[in-house]
């Protein structure tokens, strides 16, 4: 199986089982101009559909290595597409992300599907940024470029709150002046 079809099948039991959920990550990042490889498929669920992921995702013939409250890791034991993470929505912030998503066509039109805000996915890529230091470069080009590409449409407040949370103001003001916004 490959990643589309792998992204159709996890797709359609969503919605066949009613989770709410929201792209997220690198594929999400498409939605706002940044183009870049990825190796993995990500999404955001909420917490009273976790056994409910679980339960597909064995379904769907994917090994859970990795889970705590916060995310649910899954590798192929196939041929399909080699990972799936999830993030659990349980806190404020990540509940409000999912509520502020919008619904978007994929798939030539076959599905329609949440996509956080830009402003959320630069959120995540604070807070990953943050937790994981290997990842810092990667995702910070990645909210370099969703500022640059989106300057007009964000809501800097938003913006500058997840900054805020983990003391990296300086870091967004910076970015600010490197792109004159």
């Amino acid at each position: 199986m490959n990643f589309l079809s792998t992204f159709e099948l996890v797709i359609k039991e969503f919605q066949d089982q009613s989770i709410d959920f929201a792209l997220i990550g690198g594929l999400a990042l498409h939605q706002f101009g940044v183009m870049r490889a990825t190796n993995d498929i990500d999404f955001l669920v909420l917490i009273s559909d976790k056994d409910k992921v679980k339960k597909i995702m064995e379904n769907l013939n994917y090994e859970l290595k990795h889970e705590s409250l916060d995310v649910l890791n899954f590798f192929s034991k196939s041929s399909g597409f080699d990972r799936i993470d999830f993030l659990i929505a349980h806190r404020k912030y990540a509940l409000a992300m999912l509520q502020r998503a919008v619904l978007r066509e994929v798939l030539d039109g076959k599905f329609r599907i949440k996509f956080l805000k830009a402003e959320d996915q630069i959120g995540l890529k604070v807070q990953s940024s943050k937790n994981a230091p290997e990842r810092y470069h990667q995702d910070m080009a990645d909210i370099e470029k969703l500022i640059e590409y989106n300057y007009k449409a964000l809501d800097m407040s938003i913006i500058r709150e997840y900054f805020k949370i983990f003391n990296r103001e300086e870091e967004l003001d910076n970015i600010l002046k490197r792109e004159k916004c």
